[in-house]
């Protein structure tokens, strides 16, 4: 079960996250401003955070062998089309609609597959499960940018595509049952509660704020840190290697995440991350060199990794595993919707000013707020790990 789901998890999002070598060519052979580019990328992310409501449903009725396959070759066909694409306007319709919509319907499933099948330890195996989009961060973009110089930008998104079919499709057809699907087989309910009852709950909505204030930042640098590396002299091979580092941060944080909830607690260590993302934007707006820039994409990485290996285990604990895959993928649209704004207001701010200045202070302000959020709501959801 693990391994299915870091192997779903490895092949979509570093499919995702090699955006970011894509980004000057795109630029390049289609004559578009950043804003323009980095929506591709936020339509995509915004759908398949967005999807993971549907996936997720899905899943808790049918088990998630089934839609993570429809999932895995969505993104199949996506880079498929994206490769002929002959405007910016068509990868909206290929890359953003296949890559968006096939991660939504693998992602949630996967990993809320594993929370079913753990009793003890359950952030663990959920870190680990959910380090493939740290190893596909770390791997993924550097192999991108060398099939760009192999075959250029359409040549590399077929070799992505043959590396879904041969990896994420077995995973998915692999992918074991569901918890749900036993009990229900046996005449009995999963304890929890409902979508509609969770999504009534203040709870709910306040979890929601929190993951939507500290995500706005989340994907900021994984599409422009590539030309901020540019814009302060660095070469574009470095700027790869940091989107690489950020990767290596976000594998570094899923393993440890399970070590700081049990000592922390589930709420102070959100508390903890959003302030620390807070922290780390302000090292970004200094940096101009590589060091400190690799300094703060292994930290930034760091946190994001332990978010995403927290936000499943916490909804587990709130909510229950009865409709545990549908009410992660709501929790998710704030996500998706956070997204949609980070990265394309990062472009656009750029175009207007000539600097990522506004946004990179607008994503620390923005990060601080989620932490004084769940710091305010700590004693509401904090629970033992």
């Amino acid at each position: 079960m693990v391994a299915c789901a870091f192997t779903l998890t490895f092949v979509g999002f570093g499919v995702a996250y090699s955006f970011a070598a894509f980004f000057k060519a795109f630029q390049v052979d289609f004559g578009a401003p950043r804003a323009h580019v980095s929506l591709v990328f936020s339509l995509c992310a915004l759908l398949w955070f967005s999807f993971g409501v549907p996936g997720g449903m899905l899943a808790d009725r049918f088990g998630p062998r089934g839609v993570c396959l429809a999932g895995a070759l969505c993104i199949a066909a996506g880079l498929a089309a994206a490769a002929h694409a002959p405007s910016l306007y068509v990868l909206y319709a290929t890359y953003s609609i296949g890559i968006g919509v096939g991660i939504g319907l693998s992602y949630v499933p996967s990993v809320a597959a594993v929370q079913h099948w753990f009793t003890h330890n359950r952030v663990l195996a959920g870190g680990i499960a959910v380090s493939g989009v740290g190893a596909g961060n770390l791997f993924v973009p550097p192999l991108a940018a060398w099939w760009i110089e192999l075959w250029g930008w359409r040549g590399a998104y077929l070799g992505l595509m043959a590396l879904t079919l041969l990896a994420a499709v077995p995973a998915a057809l692999l992918l074991g049952g569901r918890a749900a699907t036993r009990a229900a087989a046996a005449g009995t309910t999963l304890p929890g509660i409902s979508l509609g009852k969770a999504m009534r709950s203040r709870l709910f909505w306040l979890m929601y704020a929190v993951a939507f204030l500290i995500c706005v930042g989340f994907f900021v640098p994984m599409v422009h840190l590539v030309p901020y590396a540019q814009d302060v002299g660095l070469s574009e091979a470095q700027g790869v290697s940091l989107v690489s580092l950020l990767g290596l941060g976000s594998l570094l944080g899923r393993f440890l995440m399970g070590g700081v909830a049990t000592r922390l607690g589930h709420a102070r260590a959100l508390v903890a991350i959003g302030a620390g993302l807070g922290l780390l934007f302000l090292v970004w707006w200094v940096a101009v060199s590589y060091w400190l820039l690799a300094v703060f994409a292994v930290s930034f990485g760091t946190l994001y990794g332990g978010y995403v290996a927290l936000a499943p285990t916490l909804c587990m604990d709130l909510f229950g595993p009865r409709s545990l895959s549908a009410i992660l993928g709501a929790l998710y649209t704030a996500a998706g919707l956070a997204t949609l704004i980070g990265p394309t207001f990062a472009g656009a701010s750029f175009d207007a000013f000539g600097s990522y200045d506004v946004s990179i202070l607008g994503c620390a302000a923005l990060s601080f707020a989620g932490a004084g959020i769940a710091l305010a709501m700590r004693g509401r959801f904090d629970r033992p790990a």
